[in-house]
């Protein structure tokens, strides 16, 4: 792996410490902020997320320097991963307790599951179903076992299907790794999800 400057972003998410002792565990060049000067000397970013789509992005928009993260993300092209309610948030919508506009850089809406009568929230260990190639996926056979925790799932424009990099069911199917270009989401926790997990961030890091 090459030595990368790994930002995980901080506004105030329940599991970015989780985050950082994963991420720790494969590459030293890691640090918690939400400074300017560190997302602009990062080389890959990664935003973490627990909680409902309106208060993370409440804190989102309050917390982190957005120009500079997208200046970072859409002109520099650095490697983004969100996580859960940071995967969510890249959407338009979230529709989590109302109506709240996320960051559109992926479009599409927030719903919530639609689990045939199976218990929400999606708590506990379900496969990924790969449905394109992705370096982000590099080294995966058949359909490995993710983290979940989630009662909302993304649901992508028509136009970004292709963004699609796999789905997991859970009474209906729903998309748990998407990517566009150097934007990359999971729906699961990867630093919950052991080998698997490790396997993944490790993929992003080398991205």
């Amino acid at each position: 792996m090459n030595k990368s400057a790994i930002c995980i972003l901080d506004y105030g998410s329940g599991n970015v410490r989780s985050v950082y002792n994963v991420i720790s565990q494969l590459t030293s060049q890691v640090h918690i902020s939400n400074e300017k000067k560190d997302i602009i000397a990062s080389s890959h970013l990664i935003l973490p997320g627990v909680g409902a789509f309106g208060a993370a992005m409440e804190k989102i928009r309050k917390l982190i320097p957005l120009s500079i993260l997208e200046n970072q993300i859409f002109g520099k092209k650095k490697p983004f991963l969100g996580i859960c309610v940071g995967m969510q948030v890249m959407a338009t919508v979230g529709r989590e307790f109302g109506e709240h506009n996320g960051l559109n850089w992926i479009p599409g809406i927030i719903n919530k599951l639609e689990t045939d009568e199976l218990p929400l929230p999606h708590v506990g260990w379900n496969n990924c179903i790969f449905k394109k190639e992705s370096a982000f996926t590099r080294g995966f056979t058949g359909e490995p076992d993710f983290y979940f925790v989630h009662s909302f799932a993304y649901v992508l424009a028509t136009v970004n299907n292709n963004s699609v990099i796999a789905t997991t069911n859970y009474g209906t199917d729903f998309c748990s790794i998407i990517q566009k270009d150097n934007i990359y989401g999971v729906q699961f926790h990867p630093e919950k999800s052991q080998k698997a997990g490790k396997l993944l961030l490790t993929n992003f890091l080398s991205t």
